[in-house]
């Protein structure tokens, strides 16, 4: 088998309502689609983290960098393919969109290699761990709306209604308006309901570190992003100083970035970006890092059908940790925001939210690869590029 192909297809869903966190405020979804052609007529299907304008430069670095380097090759070659991948573009970038567009094309290799054998991703990472999956839902985005602290509240309790039993939300505005929006939702859901908070790194850690003992005393189950990803330093500060685990990882790359991360305890959980930080074959050496480390991971998620397919079978192949006869489970990350591409790029979409509102966790797809099969009609309307 030979690969003959690389395409890729840049979605996008335009909202009713702008969504925003402490960056910035975006009015669109996009995805990015990766399929790799084989000649023996089998296809895999990736996706590449970046939203907005990032996807059109991941798109030029697939087509016209990575495309040539793997064409030709065998698909089961995940190792070779990987190196072969980087160290084409190693002296133009070891993070960022390099490796988010690396990414997209391993995670198509790695859905090829369960269609050609007829295996779940799940069993070719070494089987399930739990049949079960519990989600947290990730919602509480910003709106300009006369009455925010409102809003989340409400978002929030129909989140519970749904079935879900942890949530996260986003803060990163001012350390006051933060205090003022976690309170409401903590209200709004009780104390038994796990809330994590999100600050897309908007803070020095001599704000993130008050700031993050107002949040213990709000019963946060963690505090995700508090300062800039590349402050090391910063985030060792951060995590000495207060008792609530810190989180983070997403803006990390390759397995020399979480070493960094990983091996001076710069978090308690790492969240791992399959479709950023170099894909399936990149992951599982984070993996065993971070298990070297005693460092649980919960991966972050945020992108299509393919994006929270991939996770669910990365979280089914997680080891428990620690061992133990009833050990702490990893969740999967559920973004519950508007976004047509969630479900909808899927043939047969997940149901991810009407599988927990019937029974309160989800099941891990059971076909070959991924799973996923694209939606053709989806890709037409919503594909720009």
């Amino acid at each position: 088998m030979k690969i003959t192909d690389v395409k890729t297809m840049i979605l996008q869903a335009p909202l009713e309502q702008e969504l925003g966190f402490s960056q910035a405020y975006f009015g669109t979804r996009t995805s990015l689609i990766v399929q790799v052609s084989t000649d023996e007529g089998i296809s895999g299907v990736g996706e590449s983290f970046g939203a907005g304008n990032v996807a059109y430069a991941n798109q030029a670095i697939i087509e016209r960098v990575l495309k040539p380097i793997v064409v030709g090759h065998d698909p089961f070659a995940v190792e070779v393919l990987w190196h072969k991948m980087y160290n084409g573009i190693r002296d133009h970038g070891q993070k960022g969109m390099p490796l988010q567009s690396i990414s997209g094309v391993d995670v198509a290799l790695w859905d090829i290699i369960g269609k050609t054998t007829g295996q779940p991703l799940y069993r070719l990472l070494g089987g399930k761990f739990r049949e079960q999956i519990v989600p947290y839902a990730y919602g509480m985005l910003f709106r300009r709306v006369p009455d925010l602290e409102a809003d989340f509240a409400r978002e929030a309790e129909g989140l519970v209604k749904k079935g879900f039993r942890a949530l996260k939300m986003k803060i990163g505005m001012t350390p006051a308006d933060d205090v003022r929006l976690v309170k409401a939702v903590r209200e709004a859901i009780g104390p038994e309901v796990r809330l994590m908070a999100d600050a897309n790194h908007a803070y020095t850690p001599q704000v993130a570190i008050p700031l993050g003992r107002r949040l213990e005393e709000l019963g946060l189950y963690w505090f995700e992003e508090p300062i800039a990803p590349e402050d090391y330093e910063g985030y060792i500060e951060v995590k000495s100083a207060l008792d609530i685990p810190i989180a983070g990882g997403e803006c990390e790359y390759t397995r020399w970035g979480f070493r960094e991360l990983i091996s001076r305890r710069c978090v308690d959980i790492v969240q791992a970006e399959l479709l950023g930080l170099g894909g399936v074959t990149e992951f599982r050496k984070v993996l065993a890092l971070a298990t070297t480390w005693g460092i649980p991971i919960i991966p972050h998620v945020w992108g299509s059908s393919v994006a929270v397919a991939l996770s669910l079978h990365v979280v089914a192949a997680l080891p428990d940790y620690p061992g133990a006869l009833i050990p702490v489970q990893p969740l999967l990350e559920l973004d519950t925001t508007p976004n047509p591409l969630r479900e909808q790029v899927a043939k047969e979409p997940l149901c991810v939210e009407a599988q927990v509102a019937r029974q309160g966790f989800v099941s891990v797809p059971e076909g070959p690869g991924l799973g996923v099969e694209l939606d053709h009609d989806t890709i037409r309307r919503y594909q720009v590029a």
